[in-house]
């Protein structure tokens, strides 16, 4: 009997077979989505998604199954999915091409990113699903490699609005599996009557009332073992005294163990050769039986004996059948299958899986077999799968026969487990390699990777501390980069205040300053002098890094311009912020390089709301969103804290602030105590916004990283709730700032500080020189609040008809920027002068939601919805649910009209 005789009871189920025809009829409408069917071995998880998918008219049945064998090959379940389809891919843009023919070798550039794999991946199944709704079934999914299982949650979490449905099948759907957030059908066991009907419809001959009962005990409504137990029953029950078994699964793998070994001499060594080929091939189990000696035609025997079933491909009858069939052979058994299986193995077309069956054939060291290994870890490597880069190297390090470069393919593989993401059994590899012999040059390399694998795991001072230690013994360039890293880290982690000037003291020993005009060493001296020295000393270094980077093209869309960002930002050079920000998003994109994308459009962001650009800084935070969520990745909230404190949106604000206390967020306090200065001077609360400013100014004075801006804020609020002494130390900053950076910028907040501290006989004309010089600016919103603070002074001292002017142009500017509570402070002041402020008009693109705007602007400049799909990692049928739902909040029919909208 086969595994496919379960569903004729399972059907009964009705609860789980009503979740799959509701996933079946939305998908058939065009609103996908994802199943995980779980339970445990032999509880009917194939069986019931068999007996669905018999069912799918006009459905497009995709399927794949991982296995224990394959787990570290790299793409090996994708590979099965979508290999029937692949032709599909000429219809994908020229990059989701590439991505899919790198990934399934059909060309020769390296694997893109994941994510890119993943969005090729969508638009393969989406232009399958043109032609008719597409049914994906992954089986075994506890099996699936880790690049296959990376993309296929990806494309599982964006099917909702195409015609595309997900099955998978898994006995653990726990967080590392990646299935645990999607919807759950849990199988558990049959009920006695469901059971006892299962035995009488599957067996032909009575059994006896007492053994019926012994199997349904021994089965606990496991179906298969149910089956199992009824066919092979001995005369007094279940075969064999086995009362000390731990588990069901236990007793049916001794089942088909006890079936294998009844099988005659000559079939055995066969399905032991299958139990060690995972893909059923049945051409090469036959040239690999041919090596053995073996009839490759006894096969049937076991297909008789219902462990297989033969056909296009060799199906075992269960996983179950194939580990405790593969298990039960000796190792010399196991070599011998392996030895047959890579030789038999075709090495124009299968290079990887040769490698792995070669290296299961050896007892002892062989450096061969370690150096094409190696070769297939580089493969992996290049295509973006460092999980299965890193097994092949571990695997050739334990196959390398001298023990120094034994060592060193180890820490390879320690290294290649880092880049996934493994930090800890990267650190079980780097002990195995230290317990090798090494040359001083490999100790250096497993002491840096130690405390590299440490830093990563805890950002902590002593995880720092050795990092920085170890770094001395890279070369020059190499350890600047390092502290370069390590000092980035300090400079917004929350946790380390008080370390950052004491990792700065100790950087700069180890790397003095140099005459270099590389950009990363610049950044470094600048990043350091501002760590450790006054402003005025700092800023010299500052303004030549900054100079440096918007000269050199070639250091832009690192992860390192996002520090130069804020370095900008605090010299106050409104010019170079928009440039750098938006080079650096630019470059990004143009290079795909979706790891720091985010960041750089969250620096983009920030620089929109300095010039009052509020909308399209939303559209940037929506865009970069859409990343971490592609990405799997916690997204920093930093600059959505800034946007909504200018905003003035209180309830949004706590909401997000509440977001980071529940993360435990180490790296968010800098641009947290900022934010909420800005939105309390907003609101009017002058003692809480003062509270903020101070917390920061402490954490500066502390010796850890401060936003300049804070200063600005800190002097309004505390001029406004009476508390000038509180402002020394900011006026001191500003002053210093200003004396050896005199940009417009600077200049204007300079001014305005006086004349909210009334420093100076003439504050009228403090406030129209700030007026004045942050009109050569192009930070409109604070020009707006600077209009804002004059029109409030000039109401105080009673000249109500000047007052009016000012704070009539300040509320128009705020409220077209969208600073609300600005605005409406402005508005109050208004009132108070006897004059009723007007009421904005309503903005159409005020009713679109931050995704929609972001969608609408593409479009609007001439991007077709696959274009767009690609940038924000969204199919184009998602896309144009999207652009519906803009055409109808706007009143417009189509593109055309969109493209007249004032976006």
């Amino acid at each position: 009997m086969t595994r496919r005789t379960i569903p004729v009871q399972l059907v009964a189920r009705h609860a789980e077979r009503r979740a799959f025809d509701r996933l079946v009829t939305s998908t058939a409408d065009r609103r996908g989505g994802a199943l995980v069917v779980a339970g445990e071995a032999g509880i009917g998880k194939s069986a019931l998604i068999d007996a669905v998918a018999e069912t799918l008219d006009g459905f497009e049945v995709l399927r794949a199954a991982g296995t224990e064998f394959e787990r570290d090959l790299l793409y090996a379940t994708l590979h099965q999915l979508c290999a029937p389809v692949l032709d599909h891919r000429r219809r994908l843009p020229a990059v989701q091409q590439r991505a899919l023919e790198a990934v399934f070798g059909l060309g020769t550039e390296p694997s893109p990113d994941p994510l890119t794999v993943g969005l090729a991946v969508l638009g393969l199944l989406h232009e399958v699903a043109r032609h008719g709704p597409v049914c994906c079934v992954v089986d075994d999914a506890q099996w699936i490699d880790d690049a296959s299982r990376r993309v296929l949650v990806f494309v599982a979490r964006r099917v909702s609005a195409e015609r595309i449905a997900m099955v998978f099948a898994a006995r653990d759907v726990g967080p590392p599996s990646g299935l645990a957030e999607f919807p759950r059908v849990p199988l558990a066991g049959l009920g006695d009557e469901d059971a006892r009907a299962l035995l009488g419809a599957a067996t032909h001959a009575g059994l006896d009332a007492e053994v019926i009962d012994r199997i349904l005990a021994e089965a606990h409504g496991n179906p298969l073992a149910l089956l199992e137990f009824a066919h092979h029953a001995e005369p007094f029950g279940v075969l064999g005294p086995r009362r000390f078994r731990a588990s069901v699964v236990d007793a049916l793998e001794e089942q088909f163990v006890h079936r294998f070994e009844r099988l005659p001499d000559t079939t055995r060594p066969l399905v032991m050769l299958a139990a060690a080929e995972p893909v059923g091939d049945l051409d090469l189990l036959r040239r690999a039986a041919r090596l053995l000696g073996l009839e490759a035609g006894d096969l049937t025997l076991a297909e008789n004996a219902g462990l297989l079933t033969l056909g296009p491909r060799l199906r075992f009858r269960h996983p179950l059948v194939r580990s405790a069939v593969y298990a039960s052979a000796t190792p010399e058994k196991r070599r011998s299958m392996h030895g047959a299986l890579a030789e038999a193995t075709d090495p124009e077309t299968d290079l990887d899986r040769r490698a792995w069956h070669r290296a299961h054939a050896v007892i002892d060291a062989d450096e061969n077999v370690a150096a094409e290994l190696e070769r297939s870890a580089d493969r992996a490597r290049l295509r973006g799968g460092f999980a299965a880069a890193a097994a092949f190297m571990e695997r050739a390090g334990q196959l390398t026969p001298a023990p120094g470069r034994q060592a060193g393919r180890l820490l390879v593989a320690a290294q290649l487990r880092l880049q996934a993401g493994a930090p800890n059994e990267a650190r079980a590899l780097v002990h195995r390699a230290e317990r090798r012999s090494m040359d001083d040059k490999g100790r250096a390399r497993a002491r840096l990777l130690r405390a590299r694998i440490d830093y990563q795991l805890s950002h902590g001072p002593q995880a720092t501390a050795r990092l920085v230690d170890v770094v001395t013994e890279l070369a020059p360039e190499q350890a600047r980069e390092t502290y370069l890293e390590a000092l980035a880290s300090f400079m917004y982690n929350d946790n380390q205040v008080g370390c950052l000037q004491e990792l700065g003291t100790r950087i700069r020993k180890l790397a003095p300053r140099r005459t270099s005009v590389r950009p990363a060493d610049l950044l470094l001296d600048a990043l350091l002098d501002q760590a450790m020295l006054p402003v005025e000393r700092a800023v010299p270094a500052m303004r030549d890094a900054v100079t440096a980077y918007r000269t050199d093209t070639g250091s832009s869309g690192s992860w390192r311009m996002n520090l130069l960002c804020q370095v900008v930002i605090d010299l106050r050079d409104d010019e170079a912020m928009e440039e750098i920000a938006d080079r650096q998003v630019d470059v990004a994109r143009r290079q795909g390089s979706l790891a720091s994308l985010p960041q750089a459009l969250r620096y983009q962001a920030v620089a929109r709301v300095a010039v009052g650009r509020f909308d399209e800084a939303a559209v940037s935070l929506s865009e970069a969103r859409a990343l971490d969520e592609a990405a799997g990745t916690v997204p920093l909230l930093g600059p959505e804290l800034v946007l909504t404190g200018f905003r003035g949106d209180p309830d949004r604000f706590a909401e997000l602030r509440g977001r980071l206390g529940r993360d435990g967020r180490p790296f968010e306090a800098a641009g947290e105590h900022y934010a909420r200065a800005v939105l309390h001077n907003g609101l009017g609360h002058y003692e809480e916004a003062l509270d903020a400013a101070l917390a920061a100014q402490r954490r500066h004075q502390a010796g850890s990283y401060s936003i300049w801006a804070v200063y600005t804020e800190l002097i309004e609020a505390a001029a406004r709730a009476g508390r000038p002494a509180d402002a020394a130390v900011a006026m001191e900053h500003l002053e210093a700032l200003v004396r050896t950076n005199p940009t417009p910028w600077a200049v204007a907040e300079w001014f305005q500080a006086q004349a909210l501290l009334e420093w100076g006989e003439d504050c009228e004309a403090l406030y129209r020189q700030a007026i004045d010089h942050f009109a050569r600016t192009r930070v409109g919103v604070l020009h707006a609040r600077a209009r804002l603070t004059y029109g409030e002074w000039l109401r105080r001292a009673n000249r109500r008809a000047e007052a009016r002017d000012e704070l009539r142009t300040a509320h128009d500017m705020l409220s077209r920027t969208g600073a609300r509570a600005f605005a409406e402070r402005a508005a109050r002041e208004l009132r108070a002068t006897g004059e009723q402020p007007r009421r904005p008009g309503e903005d159409p693109l005020g009713r679109l939601t931050a995704q929609e705007r972001l969608i609408a602007g593409k479009v609007a400049a001439g991007a077709t919805s696959k274009e767009v799909g690609v940038m924000l990692f969204l199919s184009p049928r998602t896309i144009d649910t999207h652009l519906r739902n803009v055409y109808r909040k706007l009143g417009i029919s189509s593109r055309r009209q969109l493209r007249e909208m004032p976006l």
